[in-house]
């Protein structure tokens, strides 16, 4: 599995920013934007097939932004809106910032977040992770990789975005009142050559540094070969997020404590029939909070061979 992989959809599934042709008109348009290239999103690609081989009667697409950032999401959906789509779920980048910009989209279409939510945005509905909770999950992990406490570094993308905030928010809620010491937050800008520099960065500066901890899909595999080139397995401990191929090799090899997954899979699926289900006057499954929270798991090394197994039976051909 690669990045490339992510950029070769099938016929049924469109990855792409520019409007397409009329043909794809006569059916309506579900889109799918996410937040960045990365292989977690590949998986949610997978969900979007399935939900698409049941749906034949609407196109279903996959966009991934050229650039990371808000202003590109921003033209992403310009461009969506324009072509008179039928329904956008959204991971969104900066939702403080992008309150306008969704409102004006859930004035068009049916509006979902997902991974990321905007709950000050006229969103129907989020569907993803309770990033607080996975959160407690990371820093119960964390609890585990430092029995006795220590000092840890955590990286990210940008803070700017609601997951990040949580996901932090929640692993400061699981290390109250133990001893350890978060050292600092660093982002990358959802630039992976940055994010492994950060960590070299961190291990060159901090010769104490016990914990290093990635909050996004591409941080931890950025951790592991770090950490390996380095040659501090035995002085570094990682814990990470989501199931990247190389962060599964590294808990399968033990350079990788664990691993808080999520299950992107459900992530499209459910976007694409949930958004199916509004256009059709069904919102009766939406609960009162707006907010369908799929579950997330640990995967250490008891669990992590079958795991695998799992990933590559589910990527198979992607």
């Amino acid at each position: 599995m690669n990045r490339r992989s992510l950029l070769a959809a099938p016929a049924a599934l469109a990855l792409a920013t520019l409007p397409r042709g009329l043909a794809a008109q006569e059916k309506p348009t579900l889109a799918f934007v996410v937040n960045v290239s990365a292989d977690f999103w590949t998986i949610a690609r997978r969900g979007i097939e399935k939900a698409n081989r049941e749906h034949p009667d609407y196109n279903m697409e996959m966009i991934v932004p050229g650039q990371a950032s808000a202003a590109e999401q921003r033209r992403i959906v310009d461009a969506l809106l324009a072509r008179k789509v039928a329904g956008i779920a959204i991971s969104a980048i900066n939702p403080g910032n992008s309150t306008d910009m969704l409102n004006r989209a859930a004035e068009q279409c049916v509006l979902f977040t997902t991974d990321s939510d905007a709950p000050k945005s006229n969103r129907v509905v989020y569907i993803g992770t309770d990033n607080v909770a996975a959160g407690r999950e990371a820093g119960a992990q964390m609890k585990r990789a430092l029995p006795n406490g220590g000092k840890a570094m955590l990286f990210v993308g940008t803070m700017d975005a609601d997951n990040a905030r949580e996901r932090v928010q929640g692993i400061r809620e699981a290390l109250n009142g133990s001893q350890i010491q978060i050292v600092d937050i660093r982002t990358d800008e959802s630039d992976i050559a940055r994010a492994k520099r950060n960590v070299e960065d961190t291990l060159a500066r901090y010769s104490d540094i016990n914990l290093l901890v990635g909050l996004w899909a591409y941080n931890t595999p950025q951790i592991y070969q770090a950490v390996k080139a380095a040659g501090a397995e035995s002085k570094v401990k990682i814990v990470g997020f989501d199931e990247d191929a190389l962060t599964l090799r590294g808990v399968a090899d033990g350079t990788i404590l664990s691993t808080v997954v999520q299950q992107p899979f459900e992530f499209g699926y459910q976007s694409m029939v949930g958004m199916i289900k509004v256009l059709k006057g069904d919102r009766s499954f939406i609960p009162e909070n707006k907010q369908i929270i799929i579950p997330t798991r640990i995967i250490d090394s008891s669990n992590v061979k079958e795991f695998q197994a799992q990933m590559r039976e589910l990527l198979r051909g992607a």
